[in-house]
């Protein structure tokens, strides 16, 4: 017989040495179960580029932002990372966005880099970007993407063409860009897939001959170059600006008095310190704005919020509601100004896009 102290000693020996053996089981279940999930699929810029347009993302974006407007997307606020100037480093910014459309097998982050204007003494592009594409049912990410902004582009330009939809009437005939870099030409495919317009003008400090060239010959679609922000802007029932909103690119004695009224869809605000439309133009306009509490913070509403001139409810709508039937686009020939900031809808909409078409490569 053994003693109660050989016994008690016995228990504590015997139990330590399964509780270390089941702590060990636990331990490497997991780091199997987590070895489980295979490693997300790398999509290079080529083939990000080579097989998706703008065409593909228009109809889940206009869905996505229809669904945002209902309170279907999680959508958080972006986050704004500032790489400022030193002798190791920018300068530069890093914008990370992403949401969850309730109902959809995945869910996107983004990251993307944008103002890194040393880049041309190293023949790079200022900007670069990658998706991450997630399993909404594992969380286990399935892709990233290698996208360079490109698809961020697809997806502000499938934003333009749900604008054009929904806030332009057939007798605007005249569409004009202010500023005619990448997001523009998407922006003119975007258009051209939704409505045919009868004349292009484009103004830029730089590319405008050769963006209207490209663009007349792709679309078929006459393009004029203006010399002039307010030669495009008399001339103009739609004006797309896409710039680096450094600096107001109109003013409102610019714009048609006459005809089915004005249209203007701005893209180039995402961020405190950016602004294209005047306080002005944007007071007197029927505003619509992509997500209201995003264009408050980052967008064109934000300075004339500051400024007391307006404030949340001179919103008329915010787009998905247009999308939906609750609100109208336009109705006669008022002003309109859509102020296109770009959110983590659009984001998770094309993210699914691609996923659907590249994970069939």
């Amino acid at each position: 017989m053994f003693s109660s102290f050989t016994r008690h000693t016995l228990r504590r020996t015997v139990g330590s040495s399964f509780s270390r053996c089941s702590n060990n089981v636990v331990r490497n279940a997991a780091v199997r179960s987590f070895a489980g999930f295979p490693p997300p699929r790398l999509f290079d810029y080529e083939t990000v580029t080579s097989n998706l347009t703008v065409a593909d993302a228009i109809e889940s974006v206009e869905a996505a932002f229809g669904a945002l407007a209902r309170g279907k997307v999680d959508v958080p606020m972006p986050m704004h990372i500032t790489i400022d100037e030193t002798a190791d480093a920018g300068p530069g910014d890093c914008h990370i966005k992403g949401g969850y459309v309730s109902g959809t097998p995945t869910f996107t982050v983004k990251l993307a880099t944008v103002s890194f204007y040393k880049n041309s003494e190293r023949g790079l592009p200022p900007g670069s970007g990658v998706f991450c594409v997630v399993n909404a049912v594992t969380g286990a990410p399935l892709a990233v993407m290698q996208e360079n902004r490109f698809m961020t582009d697809l997806r502000t330009g499938a934003a333009g063409a749900v604008s054009i939809k929904h806030c332009t009437s057939e007798q605007q005939s005249t569409v004009g860009f202010i500023g005619c870099g990448a997001i523009a030409r998407n922006m003119a495919r975007a258009t051209a897939a939704v409505r045919k317009f009868e004349t292009g003008v484009a103004y830029a400090f730089d590319g405008a001959e050769e963006f209207a060239a490209e663009m007349e010959a792709e679309l078929g679609i006459p393009f004029v170059v203006a010399s002039t922000a307010e030669e495009l802007c008399g001339k103009s029932d739609v004006i797309f600006t896409q710039t680096p909103g450094g600096s107001t690119v109109l003013e409102l004695d610019w714009l048609k008095k006459n005809g089915p009224g004005v249209t203007i869809i701005a893209s180039g605000s995402d961020q405190p310190t950016k602004q294209e439309i005047p306080n002005d133009v944007l007071k007197a306009s029927k505003y619509i704005s992509d997500l209201t509490k995003q264009t408050s913070k980052v967008g064109e509403l934000r300075a004339p919020i500051q400024a007391g001139v307006m404030t949340e409810d001179d919103v008329h709508a915010e787009l998905g509601e247009i999308v939906n039937g609750d609100k109208p686009g336009r109705e006669g020939d008022e002003l309109i100004v859509v102020d296109l900031t770009g959110t983590g809808a659009q984001d998770a909409a094309i993210g699914q896009v691609a996923w659907d078409k590249l994970s069939q490569l």
